[in-house]
């Protein structure tokens, strides 16, 4: 689709509604009438508070960074970091994670008025944390306009019914690298999500512990992925969220909700009843069900999985490829000195140019595929309506036929200067973890 001519000015911005929003980017729903943008959501990029300067164009994009991409792409055409998030998500992401499930979008102008506009009116919808922590980049002059997800393009107009489930799957596998040292050795039985949460809430960052494993969800077990949904229901933090007509109707716009509630399940057993024909108080479960067996049948789990696998040799084996495409001493090494796990990393040390650049560029994009997020939307079908592209699932407990597509969104090319911030936040996640179970086990160090 061709957006050539096509200006969003001040007076357009009424026509937006703020759907959430990221680390990055806030994502805006459309309610206008023109057929351009009906079906579309537009993402918007965030600039921190707390930078003095910012800028549109790829300046922020290191020399290191276009030798790293090159063969993908070539960021010196990028006219914005929105071109480069694009054909990334096009040249890199597409190819792994199929085109079936990935739009890649096309950019669309913007006027500073406009985005100053979205600014002010959507400022008191906005979470007061993400707030203080950004604001809407007035500088840029386009955005990307994508696929919106949360409902089917041909169903707009009409009158049936689209639930929308939002997930942020997370890290499904463990890593076995040689390179973790011993003291990391939990990190090949329990999951990086889990071990996340200890951090989280020792920080204050969560009131509770989610019951969510990641592990369960790309079990590949109808009985495990079950599990993981109930889990995520029960405990959806900013990882479980769903939407009934466009409209969000359970979780968080752009935090999230610890636990959920009885008041806040018998609503949703409420808001659901025209779409799951099922008693009330079994809804839920049915609901819940249908998700479970959508992404069991889809197998849409088992590529992301696959991108997942590309970071082979966990951060503390990548970290050192990462200085060695920087052309910097080793500050990892330099930390240990001349210990035996010192020496073992000298091999990494000892790689080529070529070898090192694609450890790297393989954990960046294992980064964006374990911080993605997934939409799984469902409409129910009825006898007699005309072929459809989509897949279809049978409910059996309710005896009905749903269509269903699966997509995956916020596939953000993670910056390469982040490296040294994935190690520093693992060796974290990893102490916190140990003093914690030190001090569920009793140990005699739990008081440090």
């Amino acid at each position: 689709m061709g957006m050539e001519g096509i200006l969003l000015e001040e007076e357009d911005a009424k026509d937006w509604v703020y759907r959430g929003e990221g680390a990055v980017n806030i994502v805006l729903g459309y309610i206008g009438s023109s057929l351009t943008f009906v079906g579309k959501v537009l993402r918007i990029q965030k600039v921190p508070k707390f930078k003095e300067k910012y800028t549109v164009g790829t300046s922020d994009f290191s020399v290191h960074e276009k030798i790293l991409w090159k063969d993908s792409f070539d960021l010196d055409t990028c006219r914005s970091r929105d071109d480069a998030e694009r054909l990334y998500v096009q040249n890199v992401m597409i190819p792994l994670l199929g085109s079936e499930h990935v739009d890649a979008g096309v950019r669309v102008s913007v006027s500073r008025g406009f985005l100053e506009a979205i600014e002010k009116d959507h400022l008191c919808e906005r979470p007061c944390w993400r707030v203080d922590a950004a604001k809407v980049n007035i500088l840029c002059d386009s955005a990307l306009l994508i696929s919106d997800h949360i409902v089917f393009p041909d169903g707009i107009h009409k009158e049936v019914p689209c639930i929308s489930v939002e997930i942020k799957p997370k890290w499904g596998c463990l890593p076995c690298s040689r390179f973790l040292a011993e003291g990391n050795a939990l990190k090949r039985t329990i999951s990086r999500f889990q071990m996340h949460q200890a951090l989280k809430l020792h920080r204050g960052e969560t009131s509770g512990v989610s019951e969510y494993d990641p592990l369960d969800l790309f079990s590949g077990s109808i009985e495990r992925i079950s599990r993981a949904l109930k889990s995520l229901f029960t405990t959806p933090q900013n990882n479980f969220r769903v939407f009934l007509n466009g409209n969000l109707i359970f979780g968080g716009l752009g935090g999230g909700t610890d636990d959920t509630t009885v008041k806040s399940n018998e609503a949703f057993e409420d808001k659901i009843g025209d779409v799951i024909q099922a008693e009330r108080g079994q809804r839920k479960t049915e609901f819940l069900d249908l998700v479970s067996e959508a992404i069991f049948q889809s197998g849409v789990l088992n590529h992301l999985l696959e991108a997942q696998k590309r970071d082979f040799l966990d951060i503390e084996g990548a970290i050192h490829a990462y200085y060695n495409v920087i052309s910097q001493p080793c500050r990892v090494c330099q930390d240990l000195g001349d210990n035996e796990l010192s020496q073992r990393y000298s091999s990494l040390h000892s790689l080529s140019s070529e070898e090192s650049i694609e450890i790297v560029k393989g954990f960046l994009i294992a980064a964006t595929a374990k911080d993605l997020s997934m939409m799984i939307s469902f409409r129910p079908r009825e006898e007699g309506d005309q072929v459809s592209s989509y897949n279809t699932i049978l409910l059996d407990s309710t005896n009905q036929l749903f269509e269903y597509k699966a997509y995956f969104i916020d596939l953000d090319m993670k910056p390469l200067k982040k490296m040294e911030y994935y190690y520093e936040l693992d060796q974290k996640i990893v102490r916190c973890y140990n003093r914690l179970e030190m001090a569920v086990n009793g140990s005699p160090d739990s008081h440090e």
